[in-house]
């Protein structure tokens, strides 16, 4: 048994019962390809036991003498989008690589990607011009001796099956082309398709007299490359340590950093030609990652087709056209002539915009409202998103693949959301104000990312600084695990330890957990240079600490219905964030004096990557009593290991930098429960509940070994059915809500010893209730807690870290979540995102479906010479569902009248109504939604009137 020493929850539970079960891919088998480094890596494990598995089943990662803090945090590079040609006359061809295990030059590929598209999008899959690389492939012999391919152009799966849906209706405006490389250094492509051109703002140069609000970020790594220009940026964690391989990374921007970002409007349909310019050769790969790949834009309202379907992958020498519509959910339901101006999109004076319309089932050209400058659009305005990221979602190789490097992050931008603050912030009247103003910039109309960050963490591991080539420096990854793998250094946008400078004003922050298995709880510190503050730093350091107040805006992809101010009485600290969430949180800098250096700080501890051992008590951590050092004598051999998680501690040091300018954001205290509304929640009648389709998913650890003797432990039952591992040509949940009805969904741990963070693909769906089993076998229910009643989500966590007088209040076994399935039909699926889980195999296809849809879509297999199709089957309750679930379920009620979201209607609420009546604007007394608060809403106050859901809040956390 491996034991943690400090053992703050003492678990230590053992995977058991796996049987003999064949993980299916179709009909055939598992494609599976295994290189001698990697069997090296992952199969030596007898050599020591360490006392934590951390980085899993390797041994720590050397520093090369780089310290904490001592390189500027890269800002994400943007894409840049262009408008889709009206013409495809110059034909283009993407470089080939100079070997079979090589990649093609990086001045050709930067010459290839800034030339226009070629050739056409078109509504099914291009197979009429070949894999770009045949003949080098065969004159090569890469493949094999005379062995030749046939394999188109795109890697789509053809004909209508994995065709555009309405693509009439929803033709692409802009494209976007990137291609998936190995690591190499940026030569500047992208400079002038960044929105501020390196020219304004934070991210321009100085300005004389404005020195305190220009110029912050026209540097892009503090100073060792010119100002303006992210050429001359090579793959280093930090610039002690070895510039990364081409066959160790491969990231978006053909193997380039800064990560990438897109920025992206609504109602201006996206296409992203994804080209495969990874090695031929599958082994070329330092040990770990797959050449084959397919993009998840999670959580897209997108088709299936453009989802990112984990069997719809594509092989180098492809591209892969993905069109994304950007629209809101309930574009053919709700809204539908575009008169509410809360659905809008952002646009610049004199623009025209091609704007679907669902009435038509065309495109309307509209012109920008010069004085709102926002274009209306069909749709739910409470559905509107922000903050996504896409990724590969490769079966069986998502974790080695995004690992990799195979994720890059997408704002969405919409009239509420629009990235300027200060225009028309006009708070409390609906009439001249939509914009929530948060902080952003000003210098463009829509978009500033002055003092909106993001922010991608994970934490990766690295090779010896003595040894193989391969491994000097180099990431690394043991495939083989099979809970989850954990690296030992945590980065921030790539980079180990960074800080960064931040004016003393607002600044919204993205948090994107991107590990493979981690789960973090961040907190957010003042240091301060004595010992006056509420927590001590180590002994004689003259040094303390205090809390630092914010708000959250933002949970997963969605803005909240109110802000929630940090610390609060359910939690003092940032919740538990599982793989794949995002939590968008506004800070103020202003409340600290220039110099104050403040340190975002993980308290959550693993010992390996079944799921969080336990949260570290902050205290313990900035005093040093809770001190990760590196044994060389731990375990069973003389191998070196960690005594405890080197992650918990402090990651990213912010440092306060004059401002001169004038903050025009939002205030997020005036968003807070009983003040003003942000986004409202999509409402679920008591009807609408009482009349769903219910299914259960059960996440287990019941499966086995595949025919190549790969562990595949993980399953997935649905229904009360049998133990699956991934079967991606088996649907075992087929909706046809097309028209807005609702489903509940429960999913279920049946293992307290693993935490999963489940992710369902294409729709945000609500938490009704989380539960827990109790002493005597039953389940107690809660409601979830304040930064979960009032959010939107697609990632939920299943752990036992919720049950017991110490649980988390956000984290339990049990999850019910209530969800519409709408516009798109497609392939689609459900899997935990710990992506080890997923690869091995907690994964399930579920298809969208129209009413009285028959005909099954069926599975696509892709080659070297193509893609083909085997048939689909279904579960005995892919249509029903859980029956029994649904003949004996309780739902909580909805009361709308529930202001102060203490799950009743009293007289606090009643306090709330009183004190807002008469008012205009996003208010939480206006119950129906009249941007007023008046007798209406009163009447529907009354009515609601000393009702409760039934349901408790859990306590309040007694965590440190």
């Amino acid at each position: 048994m491996k034991i943690n020493q400090h053992n703050y929850s003492g678990r230590d539970a053992t995977n058991q019962g796996r049987g003999a079960v064949t993980h299916k891919f179709g009909s055939f088998a598992l494609k599976t390809t295994f290189n001698t480094l990697a069997v090296a890596i992952t199969l030596n494990l007898g050599i020591a036991q360490a006392a934590i598995d951390i980085p899993s089943d390797l041994p720590p990662s050397p520093l090369f003498g780089a310290l904490d803090f001592s390189q500027q945090m890269l800002r994400f590079e943007e894409f840049g989008v262009h408008p889709i040609p009206t013409s495809f006359d110059t034909a283009k061809s993407l470089p080939s690589p100079a070997g079979c295990d090589g990649r093609p030059s990086a001045t050709a590929m930067d010459a290839f990607l800034l030339a226009p598209l070629w050739p056409a999008p078109t509504q099914e899959a291009n197979v009429g011009l070949p894999n770009e690389w045949t003949t080098m492939i065969t004159t090569n012999n890469c493949l094999g001796e005379g062995v030749t391919i046939s394999g188109p152009i795109e890697g789509r799966p053809p004909n209508i099956h994995f065709s555009h849906q309405r693509w009439a209706e929803f033709p692409p405006q802009v494209y976007f082309q990137t291609a998936q490389g190995g690591s190499r250094t940026n030569n500047g492509l992208r400079d002038n398709e960044q929105s501020h051109t390196y020219s304004v703002g934070e991210f321009g140069p100085v300005v004389a007299g404005k020195e305190g609000q220009t110029g912050l970020y026209n540097n892009t790594v503090g100073g060792s490359i010119p100002d303006g220009t992210t050429s001359g940026i090579s793959i280093k964690f930090h610039p002690n340590m070895p510039v990364q391989q081409a066959n160790t990374l491969w990231t978006f921007g053909d193997g380039t950093l800064p990560p990438k970002l897109l920025r992206a409007r609504y109602a201006e349909p996206i296409l992203l030609r994804h080209y495969n310019a990874l090695p031929i050769d599958v082994s070329a790969n330092n040990g770990f990652g797959e050449h084959t790949i397919t993009t998840h834009e999670h959580n897209g309202h997108n088709p299936g087709e453009s989802d990112g379907f984990a069997g719809a992958y594509f092989f180098p020498g492809q591209f892969y056209d993905y069109r994304w519509p950007m629209v809101l959910a309930g574009y053919d339901s709700i809204n539908t002539n575009a008169t509410d101006p809360r659905a809008s999109t952002p646009c610049s004076l004199g623009e025209t915009m091609k704007i679907a319309d669902p009435i038509s089932g065309g495109v309307m050209t509209k012109t920008c409202d010069p004085v709102t400058l926002t274009i209306n659009m069909a749709g739910d305005w409470h559905e509107i998103m922000s903050t996504h990221w896409f990724h590969d979602h490769m079966i069986d190789r998502t974790s080695e693949n995004v690992y990799k490097g195979n994720a890059a992050m997408m704002n969405y931008y919409s009239g509420i959301d629009r990235g300027k603050e200060g225009f028309r912030c006009e708070y409390e009247d609906p009439k001249n104000n939509i914009n929530l103003c948060f902080p952003s910039g000003t210098d463009l109309d829509w978009g500033n990312r002055d003092y909106d960050v993001q922010l991608l963490i994970a934490a990766k591991a690295w090779g010896q600084d003595t040894g193989p080539l391969a491994d000097q420096g180099q990431l690394a990854m043991a495939n083989m695990n099979e809970d989850g793998f954990l690296g030992d250094r945590m980065t921030v946008n790539w980079l180990y330890k960074p800080y960064m400078n931040v004016r003393a004003r607002q600044y919204r922050f993205r948090v994107l957990n991107g590990a493979v298995a981690r789960f973090f709880k961040f907190a957010l510190v003042q240091e301060l240079d004595n010992t006056s503050g509420e927590l001590q730093g180590p002994l004689s350091s003259g040094k303390s600490y205090n809390r630092v107040p914010y708000h959250m805006i933002a949970n997963d992809g969605n803005i909240m219905e109110h802000a929630v101010p940090f610390p609060n009485a359910q939690s003092k600290d940032l919740p538990v964030q599982g793989i794949a969430e995002r939590y968008d949180i506004i800070v103020d800098f202003n409340q600290f004096p220039v110099g104050t250096k403040l340190y975002m700080v993980n308290t959550l501890a693993h010992k390996d990557g079944s799921g969080p051992e336990g949260v570290i008590p902050l205290a313990d951590i900035l005093s040093g009593v809770y001190n990760p050092v590196i044994d060389p004598l731990c375990g069973a051999g003389a191998t070196q290991c960690w005594s405890d998680d080197p992650t918990v501690g402090k990651f990213l040091e912010f440092i306060v930098q004059p401002y001169d300018g004038i903050d025009l954001s939002m205030n997020p205290a005036d968003y807070e429960v009983g003040k003003k509304m942000m986004i409202p929640l999509v409402q679920f009648t008591d009807a609408e509940l009482a009349a769903a389709k219910h299914r259960t998913f059960v996440f287990g650890d019941k499966g086995g070994t595949a025919s190549d003797n790969r562990p595949t432990p993980w399953t997935i039952s649905t229904d009360g059915g049998a133990d699956l591992n991934a079967d991606i040509s088996l649907v075992s949940a087929a909706p046809e809500t097309m028209g807005g009805g609702v489903e509940i969904w429960h999913l279920v741990n049946d293992n307290a010893g693993w935490a999963h963070p489940i992710h369902i693909h294409f729709e945000e769906g609500q938490i009704l209730l989380r539960g827990n089993e109790n002493d005597i076998g039953g389940i107690d229910y809660h409601l979830p807690p304040m930064w979960e009643i009032g959010a939107r989500k697609d990632l939920y966590r299943l752990s036992g870290m919720g049950e017991g007088p110490q649980g988390i209040p956000d984290s339990s076994m049990i999850v019910d979540v209530a969800i519409r399935f709408r516009e798109f039909a497609g392939t689609f699926v459900e899997h935990c995102h710990n992506t080890t889980h997923e690869d091995k195999a907690m994964l399930l296809r579920w298809d969208n479906e129209v009413p009285g849809q028959v005909n099954r879509i069926p599975t696509p297999i892709p080659s070297w010479d193509g893609v083909g199709y085997v048939a689909t089957n279904v579960l005995p309750t892919y249509k029903d569902g859980d029956l029994l679930a649904a003949a004996t379920y309780v739902a909580p009620r909805q009361i709308i009248g529930d202001m102060n979201w203490d799950g009743r209607v009293g007289m606090s609420d009643f306090s709330i109504f009183r004190s807002q009546f008469g008012r205009e604007g996003l208010w939480t007394a206006d119950l129906n939604q009249s941007n007023r608060v008046g007798m209406s809403d009163f009447s529907i106050f009354r009515a609601n009137f000393g009702l409760s859901t039934g349901f408790p809040l859990p306590l309040d956390s007694p965590l440190p």
